[in-house]
């Protein structure tokens, strides 16, 4: 039976797009039906992002078509998209950080008098409208950089709500909320699908693709794999269909030998943390749980020497340290993957190698003059090694999927070898074979005596991941979690998620 094609909002037709050598589409098909939440999904680099790339007018097709709303369509901007009807939240936040909330979501289509003089008045009213439709806690006057992550992560989303768009194309939206903030959102979504929007989401939570979403296509490579709906699909189905293999095992955790202690914070307190106080052992994976704003990246950013703590002491193989900068920490034998990349893990527009290679120089290139073939090789093997997908080790940072990007700040720590790795979200992003490919390199760092303290949103991967589990609650640990108990099944994510809000479970 052949489908009417007016009954979909958006219709992409045989797309093809090329950058240089690298073919990243090759004559893929997408249709989304009005009201209907449609997964896309792919590992990083399968080309989803450059399609929805191309719908909102950032790139433009080599060759095929696309209709919106039963018309020939093809937008020269983002700001075309959205006079269209096409509004697009991006995995890489991009917000003006010195503009006010009201600016951010106003960009572009601002209240105007006689379409000269910005009305700020009504635009901060109308700005203030709605926010308190999305329970926002802030005034639309506040500035951008004085929100969290996960709070600009919000305001895209409502800057996206609040165009009035048909189609909304949602890249990562959960990446930096916490399961509340989520939860908020999917009810966001299931009122704008009652209204008969249609929204693409991109994710690589399976649990949020099987919980939200109607139906799901699949890219592989470039390629067009396929669409079913969710209901005649499995987890493993899925799988499958974007890696084109099976992956048994998403958590590969390996029981490694737990060794001396090598890392102790001693009443450590700062900025969005108070008194905290643990050890992390040779072998061990100890995982950090809680809530987004809880102080879990807080307490991490001041070991690594981010920012400064009030009091406290913190010890490394017994010996007290004080750290004064992240130089200071990675001179010590202490890295971190930091949760938001693009602002502190990456130079983007430096190549791969520059910044693979940018933390280690003093350790691999101890002269004046840098070994560039030695510095090359090591850096083509990391990143084999954790399979980045880049036509040249030479190219920027910024031309590659998000999940690349990860895996770029990933590889330079790798290189550096160090006594303590602290991932924060080390897989926010990442696409489920490299999701997997992650985990088995953080079971083998532990297996050759690193420490690792790895701070995730994700309960499933923070339970199969660690050797031991704390939970913050409030700038404070409300809890200890081992491993033991989560594999008797006597502790439950609905216990981890009762400590994070503070309550006592069971």
């Amino acid at each position: 039976m052949v489908s009417n094609e007016n009954e979909y909002v958006l219709v992409c037709k045989d797309i093809s797009k090329a950058f240089g050598g690298t073919q990243a589409l090759k004559s893929v098909q997408l249709k989304i039906k009005p009201g209907e939440v449609h997964a896309l999904m792919g590992e990083n680099g399968a080309g989803k992002s450059t399609l929805m790339k191309i719908v909102i007018g950032l790139y433009k097709q080599d060759s095929g078509s696309m209709t919106f709303e039963g018309k020939p369509y093809q937008a020269k901007g983002p700001v075309d998209a959205i006079k269209a009807g096409i509004a697009m939240i991006h995995q890489e936040l991009n917000p003006e950080p010195h503009l006010s909330i009201a600016d951010n979501i106003f960009l572009k289509r601002e209240d105007t008098v006689c379409g000269i003089f910005l009305n700020k008045k009504k635009q901060n009213d109308r700005a203030n409208e709605i926010l308190r439709q999305f329970s926002f806690p802030y005034e639309s006057t506040t500035l951008i950089k004085e929100l969290t992550l996960a709070q600009v992560q919000m305001i895209e989303i409502i800057k996206a709500v609040s165009s009035d768009a048909r189609l909304i194309i949602m890249d990562e939206p959960t990446s930096s909320l916490d399961s509340e903030e989520t939860a908020h959102l999917f009810r966001v979504i299931n009122d704008l699908k009652s209204k008969g929007v249609a929204i693409i989401y991109i994710s690589h939570r399976m649990n949020e693709i099987f919980e939200i979403c109607d139906q799901v296509s699949v890219f592989r490579d470039g390629m067009y794999i396929g669409s079913k709906p969710i209901a005649d699909v499995s987890r493993h189905d899925l799988i499958e269909m974007m890696v084109g293999r099976k992956v048994e095992n998403v958590f590969p955790k390996i029981d490694c030998e737990i060794g001396d202690v090598v890392f102790e914070a001693r009443g450590l307190t700062g900025k969005g943390f108070s008194n905290i106080n643990f050890k992390v052992r040779a072998g061990e994976i100890l995982g950090i749980s809680g809530l987004v704003g809880s102080g879990r990246s807080e307490t991490m950013r001041a070991i690594f020497g981010l920012d400064s703590y009030e009091s406290g002491k913190i010890f490394l193989n017994g010996k007290e340290i004080r750290i004064k900068s992240p130089a200071d920490a990675i001179a010590k034998g202490i890295c971190m993957v930091n949760e938001d990349r693009k602002n502190f893990g990456l130079c983007l527009l430096r190549s791969l190698r520059e910044n693979i290679s940018l933390p280690n120089l003093p350790k691999h290139q101890p002269h004046l003059l840098i070994d560039q073939a030695r510095e090359k090789r090591e850096c083509e093997d990391v990143a084999k090694k954790l399979t980045v997908k880049a036509a040249s080790i030479e190219h920027t940072a910024y031309s590659l999927s998000g999940g690349n990007q990860q895996k770029v700040v990933i590889s330079k720590w790798i290189m550096a070898n160090p006594k303590l790795l602290i991932l924060d979200e080390p897989t926010r992003g990442v696409d489920v074979g490299a999701k997997a490919e992650i985990h088995a390199l953080m079971c083998q760092f532990a297996a050759k005596g690193m420490a690792v303290i790895m701070i995730s949103s994700e309960l499933p991967e923070v339970m199969s991941m660690s050797d031991r589990i704390l939970v913050y609650h409030e700038g404070r640990i409300g809890g200890e979690i081992l491993r033991s108990e989560i594999l008797s099944e006597s502790v439950t994510e609905k216990d981890i998620l009762a400590k994070a809000f503070g309550g006592v479970s069971g």
